[in-house]
């Protein structure tokens, strides 16, 4: 499984639900690296979209403790027990955790692959992903060269887990 965030120098990626900045290259990756495949969030990222509506062209699987919360066009699940479940459905490389920030961190280790758009600057943020250059078990396989949007410069990393020998 996959998982994809833009953090900032600090591992943030959002304040009062609301991505901390919007970068065109950034959505451009995003969306083609999603688009027709399986996006797993949690209930306030399916609500931080436009109209709350889920993202087009992909399988939307949004994980809630709420069994009263209704969205259309979506497959609710309940428990990380019933998300697996559901996952076995499809192949883990299609699969892309796309937060929030107790989303990421459930299924941290359940993936093998993160793509991190990695932004030079500090914002005021109230949620963080998983600081993956502090975790023994994660190395840089890939990177891009320094990306600028306005005074930003970003980076486009991927991730991957160690193989345990």
């Amino acid at each position: 499984m996959n998982l994809i965030a833009a953090v900032d120098k600090n591992w943030a990626i959002g304040l009062n639900n609301k991505l901390l900045v919007r970068i065109p290259e950034d959505q451009k990756f995003f969306r083609e690296t999603t688009t027709g495949k399986v996006v797993v969030m949690g209930r306030k990222t399916l609500e931080s979209f436009p109209g709350g509506l889920p993202l087009k062209n992909r399988i939307n699987i949004v994980l809630t403790r709420d069994r009263n919360y209704k969205a259309k066009d979506v497959i609710l699940v309940y428990s990380l027990e019933e998300l697996r479940e559901e996952l076995q459905k499809y192949s883990s490389e299609d699969i892309y955790v796309i937060g929030g920030e107790s989303i990421y961190r459930q299924l941290l280790d359940d993936c093998d692959v993160a793509h991190i758009t990695k932004i030079d600057y500090a914002y005021e943020a109230d949620a963080w992903f998983p600081n993956l250059d502090e975790r023994g078990e994660w190395e840089i396989r890939a990177d891009s060269e320094e990306q600028t949007y306005f005074d930003l410069e970003y980076y486009f990393y991927r991730y991957e887990k160690r193989k345990t020998k």
